[in-house]
């Protein structure tokens, strides 16, 4: 039986998390916050808090397997609105989402003292205790990286600060202490299994000293809708201009300046909205931009693909993405996708089928690819249903097969 741990617990941890249930492979999984709304709950809270909180909410189907450890998770939410920023400071504060992992690390390394398990699956920034007591016990070491490696990541986020450092307040990864660096290294150091969900994410492992370990490729899934396959997922308005979407972090990580940039080029033919909290540092820079866009700071899962289903194409410029689980999300709905090789677009389409391909830091790029876009409505009709076509291969069910059928490979070669 395997102990799955993961603090926040999103999309593709609930689904690893089913696929291991599923396979009656799933011991226990561990979070910190599991929320079940209820009527008063949804009368007395007010939305924006119950609407972050049911981000946090599991099937089911796993209830009899979970454990949940919330206080310090809430706690990190509720800092910054009750104005105590310091709680939350990043890897120093009490209350930092560093903190929040380390914690249910030391609980989880506890748990598995027990000797009940044959492994455990943990993520970046939460498993180096759990993994030396799992090494003590002759357990397996499964361990994800979601995002590319840090060594890589520090690079190419470095370079961009000193390119653009009106944005640099947003590219807080490179901040990141010695101690925090150490950890990952050390993590992936113990890893009998390595998970990722992209090449790109593979080729940044070829950065991280002395590894050697076994990686295995695994996409993730596209939503399930509940229109016919082939059909337009949502009735797109009128409109005599190109309608473009971002949805994702407000940080320089991805790529947002040459977005705005790339809009700029082609002012007055666009209707551009951006979907995505600001980052708790300050950004003259993105706030001017904001001012003149259509920006929604949070949204639903079901309202994000709603505004994808209302719009012709998906914009996600990042400099460097694990996956970028928006991609499929708008495919899903019928968006051709403007993205660029550092995220995991060439495990997902086809450069000038399904969407393109650009090169990273290319307003150019983007601002040609749009204007074609413009120019030939009969190929974005085209490329909208490729796109359906192409998430409908990316279905989660297929991920869980494939997540569960590498650990009882790696548990029988024990």
């Amino acid at each position: 039986m395997i102990l799955l741990s993961h603090p926040t617990g999103n999309a593709n941890v609930r689904h690893a998390a089913l696929g291991l249930q599923r396979a009656d492979l799933l011991g226990e999984f561990w979070t910190c916050l599991s929320f079940n709304e209820t009527p008063i709950l949804r009368k007395i809270l007010p939305r924006s808090v119950s609407g972050q909180l049911r981000r946090r909410s599991f099937p089911k189907e796993l209830s009899p397997r979970m454990r949940s450890f919330p206080f310090r998770e809430i706690v990190r939410l509720l800092a910054p609105r009750a104005g105590l920023p310091s709680l939350v400071r990043h890897e120093t504060g009490p209350f930092s989402i560093d903190a929040v992992y380390h914690s249910l690390d030391r609980k989880i390394s506890a748990r598995l003292a027990s000797g009940r398990f044959q492994g455990v699956y943990a993520y970046e920034d939460g498993a180096e205790e759990s993994f030396r007591v799992a090494g003590k016990h002759g357990f397996l070491r499964l361990y994800d990286l979601p995002i590319g490696y840090w060594r890589a990541a520090r690079n190419i986020l470095t370079e961009e600060a000193a390119r653009e450092p009106q944005w640099a307040s947003t590219l807080t990864a490179i901040n990141d202490g010695p101690e925090k660096t150490e950890r990952k290294d050390s993590e992936l150091r113990q890893a009998d299994l390595v998970f990722v969900a992209s090449t790109f994410t593979l080729k940044t492992l070829d950065e991280a000293p002395d590894f050697r370990g076994t990686v295995a490729v695994i996409p993730y899934g596209a939503p399930v809708l509940d229109h016919a396959p082939g059909t337009r997922p949502g009735a797109k308005p009128v409109s005599k201009r190109l309608r473009v979407l971002f949805a994702g972090s407000l940080g320089q990580r991805k790529g947002l300046s040459y977005l705005f940039e790339a809009c700029r080029k082609l002012k007055g033919a666009l209707e551009v909205t951006v979907i995505g909290a600001r980052p708790q540092a300050p950004c003259a820079a993105l706030d001017r931009e904001l001012a003149n866009v259509r920006w929604i700071p949070s949204c639903t899962h079901a309202e994000v693909l709603s505004e994808m289903a209302s719009h012709d194409v998906f914009v996600f410029p990042s400099l460097f993405e694990g996956f970028g689980l928006v991609l499929l999300e708008a495919m899903a709905m019928g968006l051709p996708v403007i993205t660029t090789p550092n995220t995991a677009a060439p495990d997902l389409i086809d450069d000038g089928v399904e969407g393109f391909i650009v090169p990273i830091r290319s307003p150019e790029s983007i601002a040609e690819k749009l204007e074609l876009l413009m120019r030939e409505p009969d190929r974005l009709n085209e490329m909208s249903a490729r796109a359906r076509r192409r998430a409908l291969e990316h279905t989660w069910e297929r991920y869980e097969q494939t997540l569960v059928a590498g650990i009882t490979s790696a548990l029988a070669n024990r």
